[in-house]
């Protein structure tokens, strides 16, 4: 799959030149006079890309398009390249998460080793985001009962005090569990938790060891009652 490079850049004779030494490596290459035209024009993500962005430009600058970038877009890899770089907003922009940060004129090795490690980064970024929305897709096919069922589960609550919760029976719960289960492609609690975390219906830092300790409780509590009698037999 070939990689598409997005560069964004006022300057339009720097624009095509460096649109056409990445074209001769053999990046797929989208050039963009300003942030703003990048953003209307921006296509469904397919494919891996990173951008090549100035910092100075009218409109929105280039440090601004990256925090738009970082809520809307964050699996896309973004390398500065200006002519104006000084030390604090070279800084400011690694911190904010840039891949690197390239001055005018740069080398063609230098700027193909710098898009090769931002391409690195967002092969990965773009499968995730990817499977985000797959898992986005399947969230959005529960009712608002079994919701409400799954953000319970997830929690370590149990059938009974989900029942009590939401002012139903302890088999309609079941029942609902069930089906959440099957409609999100788990087969386990473990999965619940881990599909709850990415959608960040839970959060990942504070919920790790309490996920893996509801995990284990819930597995024990919901194993079918044959099962359980197999291992108390065992025992």
């Amino acid at each position: 799959m070939t990689a598409v490079i997005h560069v964004i850049d006022d300057d339009a004779l720097f624009r095509a030149a460096i649109g056409r030494v990445l074209e001769a490596v053999g990046y797929h290459v989208s050039l963009y006079e300003s942030a703003t035209q990048f953003l209307t024009q921006r296509r469904v993500d397919e494919e891996p890309s990173c951008i090549l962005l100035d910092v100075y430009m009218p409109s929105l600058s280039g440090p601004e398009l990256q925090d738009q970038l970082a809520v809307e877009a964050p699996f896309i890899p973004i390398v500065f390249l200006s002519g104006r770089g000084d030390i604090p907003t070279s800084v400011k922009a690694i911190k904010s998460g840039a891949e690197d940060f390239l001055t005018k004129p740069v080398s063609r090795e230098d700027l193909v080793e710098a898009i090769e490690r931002a391409l690195a980064q967002a092969r990965p970024r773009l499968e995730q985001h990817h499977h985000l929305g797959k898992l986005r897709e399947l969230l959005s096919s529960l009712t608002k009962r079994e919701r409400e069922v799954f953000e319970l589960v997830v929690r370590g609550k149990m059938n009974k005090q989900i029942a009590f919760d939401l002012g139903t029976t302890e088999r309609t719960i079941k029942a609902h569990r069930q089906r959440v289960m099957w409609k999100l492609n788990s087969t386990s609690i473990t999965e619940l938790v881990s599909t709850a975390e990415r959608l960040g219906i839970l959060d990942r830092t504070e919920n790790t060891t309490r996920s893996n300790a509801t995990a284990s409780r819930l597995r024990s509590i919901w194993e079918p009652p044959r099962e359980r009698s197999k291992l108390t037999d065992k025992e």
